[in-house]
């Protein structure tokens, strides 16, 4: 038995430091020195304070902003509490909160259908993108909220949209913080 016994000990000890150890170091120091924005996590900084990262959705309530999917991550947003809801498509919590974020947004904007996605949660509650149609949908009440054309705001919602990755996966999206960290250096904070 000691003869058998020896050698799994020992090769469970090299494999964990080898694999549990070597591996994750090397791999991680070569990210920092090939990718070291997206290694730190692509955080933001803006005035050497870091508020936020590309990879994280935040939470942006004022008119003036575009609003990113709802959350339900913990108390919205909330990278430790990162999970969906795991309410079923039957469950009277979730027709009951769809019902009431689509009639709110219907509200500001009778005039277009609310997109899904501005209206039901993302699956991991950080999703820190948004489609096209739930930019457009937004336009009018960030344009009114700013002070300037619709158009000036359409503009700036084109030059966000990130296309589909090697034109072929996923759809094209749009980065909310980024669009809203463009806006604030284009079109002012007031």
């Amino acid at each position: 038995m000691r003869s058998q016994l020896r050698p799994a000990i020992l090769l469970l000890l090299v494999m964990t430091i080898i694999c549990g150890v070597i591996y994750p170091l090397s791999i991680t120091g070569i990210a920092s020195v090939l990718f070291p924005h997206r290694a730190g996590g692509s955080l933001i900084v803006d005035d050497g304070r870091v508020i936020g990262s590309e990879l994280i959705g935040q939470n942006f309530t004022r008119p003036r902003y575009f609003h990113p999917r709802p959350s339900a991550a913990g108390g919205g947003y909330d990278a430790a509490a990162s999970s969906g809801s795991n309410l079923g498509p039957t469950s009277k919590a979730l027709i009951d909160r769809v019902d009431s974020l689509a009639t709110a947004l219907h509200q500001q904007n009778p005039n277009q259908a609310v997109p899904v996605e501005l209206a039901t949660a993302s699956g991991s509650g950080l999703d820190p993108h948004i489609s096209p149609a739930a930019a457009a949908f937004q336009i009018p009440r960030v344009a009114a909220a700013r002070g300037v054309a619709e158009q000036e705001i359409r503009k700036r919602v084109a030059r966000a949209t990130e296309p589909r990755d090697f034109g072929i996966l996923g759809e094209a999206r749009i980065n909310v913080l980024l669009l809203n960290r463009m806006l604030d250096a284009e079109l002012g904070t007031r």
